[in-house]
């Protein structure tokens, strides 16, 4: 009889298989931080991630790096940096690579609006 370690749809994959699965982006009531989920293929080597934020001027307002991650399902809180008023609409960037992130092995790009402080109720 064969016990599997791991649920069927979760067996560790080699790195060429390795992918972002999902990436959720929700903006938390006080409008300056962003929760961020995201998801990858399970692996048996463990990749690096960068999330990478942009307004509407392609100026980056959220950075994070994430070296060598244990998990394949990572959840995170951004913080909007460097504007007095959060309000508008934002790029969010997930790059998953090993050795070098040119390219990267894995992108995901997902818009996510910060709403104006009238609109959240605030």
């Amino acid at each position: 009889m064969d016990i599997p370690i791991f649920p069927t749809s979760e067996v560790p994959k080699q790195r060429q298989d390795v992918h972002i699965e999902e990436l959720e982006i929700i903006p938390f009531p006080d409008r300056f931080r962003v929760y961020a989920h995201i998801r990858v293929t399970p692996f048996l080597e463990r990749p690096n991630l960068l999330l990478i934020a942009h307004d509407e001027n392609d100026r980056v307002v959220s950075e994070l790096n994430i070296i060598e991650t244990m998990h394949h399902d990572m959840e995170f809180t951004l913080h909007i940096r460097g504007v007095p008023d959060p309000a508008g609409v934002y790029t969010l960037t997930a790059d998953l690579f090993y050795e070098t992130r040119n390219p990267p092995q894995d992108r995901r790009i997902e818009s996510f609006l910060i709403p104006a402080a009238d609109q959240d109720g605030a």
